[in-house]
């Protein structure tokens, strides 16, 4: 297990983390950063309300990408079946004309 020191607003947090993980935390913590110092850092509201609103703000933005990704997925869905439906219909269109060729030729 690794420790690391992050900066929050200015201020020195010592964390752990799993042995690798430390440029990723240091990524998340550096989104933290940038969250609390977005909302005014300025120590009037306090440290936790601080990293209170950051975590909201984040969790805010992770709610919406669920959302957009759900919406994402039907979309997807609904395109693959317009394009199973094409696929089906451009096969029997090729048939079609297939057995008009073969009639022609057979005459």
């Amino acid at each position: 297990m690794s420790q690391l020191t992050v900066h929050i607003n200015g201020k020195p947090y010592l964390l752990g983390c799993e042995d690798g993980e430390e440029a990723r935390l240091k990524a998340l913590a550096a989104t933290l950063d940038e969250k609390v110092r977005a909302i005014g850092g300025d120590g009037a509201l306090g440290d936790t309300r601080l990293m209170l609103m950051g975590a909201l703000m984040i969790a805010d933005e992770a709610a919406a990408n669920t959302e957009r990704l759900a919406e994402l997925e039907t979309e997807n869905a609904k395109l693959h079946k317009l394009l199973n439906a094409a696929d089906s219909r451009a096969v029997s269109i090729i048939e079609s004309a297939a057995k008009r060729i073969e009639g022609m030729a057979a005459r």
